[in-house]
C-alpha cells in the first residue's frame, strides 16, 4: 500500500503507532491515549458524559431506594400499610423498570440523549415529588409504578452513551497491512469509566437511609408534614438540577453530534474518528433485512444470558441476619449481642473494600489485560463457588471473627457487572440498534430474574444460613463459567472467518487507491464485528 495510508486512516492519532517506544506519566498510563488532543477529549467526554451519568446514577438510585426509608420512618402508619403491601409496591416499581428498558433503549439510537435521559430524570423526580402528596396506598402503588418506568431508562441508557463515546484503538504497522497485524483493538478507556458510574449508584443506595436520617431530625413535622413525606421532596429537589445539567452537557452520539460549550467541530470529528477506527458504526434504519440478521446471530441469544447469570449468581449477604440472630431468644452465644446501628454500620465496612477493588480491577482490564474482560467474569465466578462452599461448610456462630473476615472478603469479587456490559458493548460495537437491545435486554431479563426467584431461593426466613440460595448460587456460578467460555470459543471462530475475509478483501483491493479503503471495511465481518475480547 501506499505510504500516505498513516494520514488517510488515523490522521487524528498519529502517534499511537510508536506509543510503546515513548516514556509515559502518570496520567498518560491512566488515561492511554496517545495525542494531546485526544486527552483533551476524554476530558471534555468525562465533563460532558461521565459526571451527568455518575450524579444522575447517584440520584437514580437515591430515589429508588427510599420508599424502604420511608416505610420505616412513619409511611406504614400514616398511610395504614398492612402485610405484604411493601414487597407488592416494589413489584409495582419492577414492573415498571421492565416494561420501559427496552424501548428507551431503542429510542436513544433515534432521539437524541441529551432529550431522552433528561427529559426521563425529570419526569421520575416529578413522580417522586408526588409520592409526597399520596393519601392511600393504592396511590402509592401507581406513583411508584410510574417512578420504575422512567427510572428503567437510565442504568442500560447510560451505558449504551458511555459505550458509544469511550474505546481506544492501537494501530500496528499500519503501512504494512497483514492479516496478523492490521488492527489491535484495546478499549482502554471504558472500564474504568463504568466503574464510576457503577459506584456512584452504590453510593446513591447507601445514602439514603443517611438522608432520611438527617430529614427526619430536622423537618419532621414542619410545616405539617411527616418526615418520610420531607424526604420525598428533598429527593426530587435534588433530582431536578442534575436532569438539567443533562440537557446542558449531554452530548448526542458520536456520528450524530453537534458542537456544544463543552464539545468544538473538532472534538466531534475526533470522536467520530476513533469510533471508526475500533468499528462502531452510525445507525441505521430498521428493516426486515435488519430484523432477521440481529436475530438470525448469535448475539442477541447469547449474550444477555451471560449478563444474567452473573446479575442473579451472586449471594444476598447474610451478614445483617446473621447479626440480627445473635439477639434471638435464647441467644446462640450467650453474653453476645448486636445493637440496631450495629447491625446497620457494620455491613457497610464492605463497601469501600468493593469500591477500591473494584477501581482495581477495572485499570487492570484497561490497561494490562488490553481490554479483556472475561478474566474477571471467571475470578467472579471460582471466587464465589469458593466462598459459597466456605458458607455452607463452616458452623453459624464459632469463630466470629473468621465469620466478619468472610463477608467483607465477599467484597472482593471485583466489578464483573460493569465489565459484562463493558464486553456485550464491545463485542457488538459493529451494529449501534443490535448493541442498544443486547444492553438493554440483558438488564431487563436479568431484572426480571431477580424479581422472581428470590421468593423461592432466598426467602426470608431461610437466613441466615440460606442453604437453598447458596445452592441456586453455585449452580448459575457454574453456569456462567460455561456460558462464558461457549462466548470464547464462538468469538474465536468468528475472529477465524474475519481473518480469511480480511485476507480476501486485501487481494481485492490491490491496485486501489488508499483513500477509498477504510479499516473498518477490511476487518469488519458483518454488522457486529467482535473486537479484541480473546
Amino acid at each position: 500500500m501506499a505510504s500516505n495510508t498513516n494520514t488517510t486512516l488515523v490522521e487524528s492519532i498519529p502517534e499511537v503507532i510508536d506509543s510503546d517506544k515513548q516514556k509515559k506519566s502518570f496520567i498518560q498510563r491512566l488515561v492511554p491515549s496517545s495525542s494531546s488532543a485526544e486527552r483533551r477529549l476524554l476530558l471534555k467526554i468525562d465533563i460532558s458524559v461521565l459526571i451527568f451519568a455518575s450524579l444522575g446514577y447517584f440520584i437514580k438510585n437515591l430515589d429508588q431506594s427510599n420508599i424502604s426509608s420511608a416505610y420505616f420512618a412513619g409511611m406504614r402508619e400514616d398511610l395504614g400499610m398492612y402485610g405484604n403491601q411493601l414487597v407488592h409496591i416494589s413489584s409495582c416499581w419492577a414492573a415498571g423498570y421492565v416494561i420501559g428498558q427496552i424501548p428507551s433503549n431503542l429510542l436513544l439510537t433515534r432521539v437524541s440523549p441529551r432529550y431522552v435521559i433528561p427529559v426521563l430524570e425529570l419526569a421520575w423526580g416529578l413522580a417522586t415529588l408526588g409520592t409526597f402528596a399520596v393519601k392511600n396506598v393504592n396511590q402509592l402503588f401507581a406513583i411508584r409504578f410510574l417512578v420504575g418506568l422512567f427510572e428503567s431508562g437510565f442504568y442500560p441508557g447510560m451505558h449504551f452513551i458511555l459505550g458509544s463515546w469511550y474505546g481506544f484503538v492501537c494501530v500496528e504497522n499500519i503501512s504494512v497491512l497483514t492479516t496478523s497485524n492490521c488492527l489491535r483493538y484495546t478499549p482502554r478507556e471504558l472500564a474504568k469509566r463504568s466503574v464510576a458510574f457503577g459506584v456512584a449508584g452504590t453510593l446513591g443506595s447507601v445514602s439514603s437511609s443517611f438522608l432520611q436520617t438527617a430529614t427526619y431530625k430536622t423537618l419532621n413535622g414542619a410545616h405539617g408534614l411527616a418526615g418520610w413525606r420531607w424526604l420525598m421532596i428533598v429527593d426530587a429537589a435534588i433530582t431536578f438540577p442534575v436532569a438539567l445539567l443533562g440537557f446542558m452537557c449531554l452530548p448526542e452520539l458520536p456520528y450524530n453530534a453537534k458542537p456544544t460549550f463543552i464539545l468544538n467541530k473538532d472534538d466531534i470529528t475526533l470522536a467520530r474518528d476513533r469510533m471508526r477506527a475500533i468499528g462502531r458504526k452510525e445507525t441505521e434504519p430498521w428493516s426486515r433485512e435488519k430484523l432477521r440478521r440481529i436475530f438470525s446471530s448469535w448475539y442477541i441469544w447469547v449474550l444477555p444470558i451471560e449478563y444474567v447469570l452473573l446479575a442473579n449468581g451472586g449471594v444476598q449477604s447474610p451478614m445483617q441476619y446473621w447479626l440480627k440472630s445473635f439477639n434471638l431468644n435464647p441467644p446462640p452465644v450467650p453474653g453476645k449481642r448486636f445493637s440496631v446501628s450495629q447491625i446497620q454500620l457494620l455491613p457497610l465496612v464492605g463497601t469501600p473494600i468493593g469500591i477500591i477493588c473494584a477501581f482495581t480491577f477495572a485499570c487492570i482490564s484497561d490497561g494490562p489485560l488490553k481490554g479483556r474482560r472475561y478474566p474477571f467474569i471467571y475470578y467472579s465466578a471460582i471466587l464465589h463457588l469458593a466462598l459459597n462452599t466456605v458458607w455452607l461448610s463452616m458452623p453459624l456462630y464459632k469463630n466470629i471473627p473468621a465469620h466478619f473476615a468472610y463477608f467483607y472478603l465477599g467484597a472482593i469479587t471485583g466489578p464483573a457487572g460493569s465489565l459484562t456490559l463493558n464486553w456485550i458493548t464491545e463485542i457488538t460495537g459493529g451494529d449501534t440498534e443490535l448493541r442498544a437491545l443486547c444492553v438493554a435486554l440483558g438488564n431487563d431479563l436479568a431484572y426480571v430474574v431477580q424479581a422472581i426467584m428470590p421468593n423461592f431461593v432466598w426467602k426470608t426466613v431461610d437466613f441466615p444460613r440460606a442453604r437453598t440460595g447458596y445452592h441456586y448460587s453455585l449452580i448459575l456460578q457454574f453456569v456462567l463459567i460455561l456460558w462464558t467460555t461457549l462466548i470464547l470459543f464462538l468469538l474465536r471462530r468468528d475472529r477465524k472467518k474475519s481473518a480469511f475475509r480480511l485476507k480476501q478483501n486485501l487481494e481485492a483491493s490491490r491496485g486501489a487507491s488508499d483513500s477509498d479503503i477504510s479499516l473498518t471495511d477490511l476487518v469488519s465481518p458483518g454488522r457486529s464485528r467482535p473486537g479484541n475480547t480473546v
